[in-house]
C-alpha cells in the first residue's frame, strides 16, 4: 500500500471517529436536557374563576361549577345519571372552525374513568357543534359522574395549550398541536337542590 492510500484511509477513519464522537456528544447533552426538564417542570398557573386564559388555539374563561341531574338541554335522561357541569366562555382563535374543546378543558379527576365530556351552547340549550372563528360563546360541558361516586365539594380544571406550526415534523403540514398545560381553575361545586 502507497503512503497516499494509507494517509487518505487514516484521514477518513479520524473523519469517522470525530463524527461519531460529535453524534454521541450531541446525543448525550439531548438526553441531558430531557433529564434536566422531566425533573424540573414548568410553573402551570393557578388561576381564578372569571379570568381569560390563551391557550394558543383558544381564549378561555372558566366560571364555575355544579352538579345537576338533567344535562343542559332540559331533557330527563331514561335512567338516574347526575352530571358535573362547568359554565365557560370560549373563543375560537384559528382561522378554521372546530369543536375540539374536550381536549383543552379537561377534569383532573385521575381515580375516576370518566366519559369524554359533552358541550353545550347556552344560547341554544343544544349540542355545540363546531365554535366559528372569533364568535365568543357561553357553553356548559357536561361530564357524566358515576351515581355511586359522590362529586367532590372542590374540583380542579386543567386548561391546556396548542400551538399552530406551519410545518410538523412528521407530515409537513399544518395544523395545532397540544402542549400540556397552560393553567389550572379550582372551583366549588354548587349542588343544586
Amino acid at each position: 500500500m502507497t503512503d497516499s492510500k494509507s494517509a487518505a484511509i487514516r484521514q477518513r477513519l479520524y473523519a469517522f471517529l470525530i463524527a461519531g464522537a460529535g453524534g454521541l456528544a450531541a446525543s448525550a447533552v439531548s438526553f441531558g436536557m430531557a433529564v434536566y426538564d422531566a425533573a424540573h417542570p414548568p410553573e402551570i398557573a393557578a388561576v381564578p374563576a372569571g379570568q381569560r386564559i390563551d391557550t394558543g388555539r383558544w381564549f378561555v374563561t372558566i366560571r364555575s361549577a355544579h352538579v345537576a341531574t338533567t344535562p343542559p338541554t332540559g331533557i330527563a335522561p331514561l335512567s338516574l345519571t347526575q352530571y358535573l357541569l362547568i359554565d365557560l366562555d370560549v373563543t375560537n382563535r384559528s382561522a378554521t372552525p372546530n369543536n375540539i374543546l374536550d381536549r383543552v378543558v379537561v377534569l383532573d379527576e385521575p381515580s375516576l374513568k370518566l366519559p369524554t365530556p359533552t358541550a353545550y351552547l347556552d344560547r341554544d340549550r343544544y349540542f355545540a357543534g363546531f365554535f366559528n372563528p372569533g364568535m365568543p360563546e357561553r357553553v356548559t360541558m357536561a361530564w357524566e359522574w358515576p351515581v355511586t361516586a359522590k362529586v367532590p365539594d372542590t374540583v380542579t380544571v386543567i386548561v391546556n395549550h396548542q400551538i399552530y406550526k406551519l410545518r410538523d415534523n412528521l407530515y409537513g403540514a399544518s395544523g395545532w398541536f397540544d402542549r400540556g398545560a397552560v393553567a389550572t381553575v379550582q372551583l366549588p361545586v354548587v349542588r343544586t337542590p
